[in-house]
């Protein structure tokens, strides 16, 4: 099976052929392909639309970042057209990809019902890490990257298609 690289190179050969103006169609479908990369790591980044349970635990933040934080509209170098998936906040690869768990005391965040609230660290803390050693990860930017893959396939595809009408 060829590479998604060559795979690209040879749809944007066939269009180039076909007389179309393939650093626009490069910009356009590298556009619509971020923008749907973002959505799908947005969408899969916690809390992922659940009720969030416990006080001042979960804010969203970091699946807002992949929309401020990305660069959806291309830059044109050379030949290629380049656009950033990206997200800023400190803690996103340890979602993404995952990380262990040391067991150690954290002030200010207590066992309230079953559910964590985060609250004064005078008022007590609690013991992490003494049941999971480690967190797996949510693999948020890989599955953006596969939606950023099969949109620009799909989108090439239909292009290539017109120019054969």
């Amino acid at each position: 099976m060829s590479s998604f690289g060559s795979q690209m190179r040879k749809r944007f050969a066939e269009l180039n052929k076909a007389g179309k103006d393939v650093p626009k169609i490069m910009a356009e479908v590298a556009e619509a392909a971020t923008i749907a990369a973002v959505q799908v790591a947005a969408q899969n980044t916690p809390p992922n639309g659940s009720a969030i349970a416990g006080t001042n635990t979960r804010s969203g933040q970091m699946a807002q970042h992949w929309e401020l934080d990305s660069q959806t509209k291309p830059v044109m170098t050379g030949g290629s057209a380049q656009t950033v998936l990206a997200n800023n906040k400190q803690y996103a690869s340890y979602v993404n990809d995952g990380h262990r768990v040391d067991k150690h005391y954290v002030p200010g965040l207590i066992n309230n019902g079953g559910l964590l609230e985060r609250v004064d660290p005078d008022v007590g803390g609690i013991m992490v890490g003494t049941k999971t050693t480690y967190v797996p990860g949510l693999y948020m930017k890989e599955k953006a990257i596969g939606k950023y893959r099969s949109v620009v396939r799909k989108e090439l595809d239909r292009r290539v298609r017109e120019r054969m009408k």
